[in-house]
């Protein structure tokens, strides 16, 4: 049986048939439509049990995501169109962007001094907010 591939990047990609899809009825206002037609899409991915490379794995799994489980499962869930089709799309877009996302690196931070002119000005309005408040607490005897 031939499973199509869901390419991440240039060099990770999943086959389909890692990816678990659910349809479901939506929530929200809608009326009876909403109650007898089950246009929401989820995805239900196990990360431990898939074929990502293993800092795939280890990224997604530190990462602080609503949509990702403590056993280590990604949920998404689509409801945005009336359409199941277009919902799917949605969903696998936002899958694909969740699992790219972690193999992006962040740039390394550069500690700075601040300049001596910035450090003139800040002493300054320190002092100006303390002058301003002086005049606020002091009251003469009349």
């Amino acid at each position: 049986m031939y499973f199509a591939m869901i390419k991440i990047s240039n060099s990770v990609s999943l086959q389909e048939n890692e990816i678990e899809w659910q349809f479901i009825r939506s929530s929200g206002a809608g009326g009876q439509h909403i109650n007898k037609v089950s246009t929401a899409a989820q995805i239900i991915f196990d990360i431990k049990a898939s074929s990502l490379p293993d800092f795939y794995k280890q990224a997604l799994l530190k990462k602080a995501d609503h949509r990702i489980t403590k056993s280590g499962k990604v949920i998404i869930k689509c409801q945005q169109s009336r359409s199941q089709d277009f919902n799917r799309q949605t969903a696998l877009a936002q899958f694909i962007e969740l699992i790219a996302s972690v193999a992006i690196t962040q740039k390394r931070r550069i500690a700075t001094k601040p300049t001596k002119g910035s450090q003139r000005r800040r002493v300054d309005a320190k002092k100006q907010k303390g002058a301003t408040k002086a005049l606020r607490r002091s009251k003469s005897d009349y």
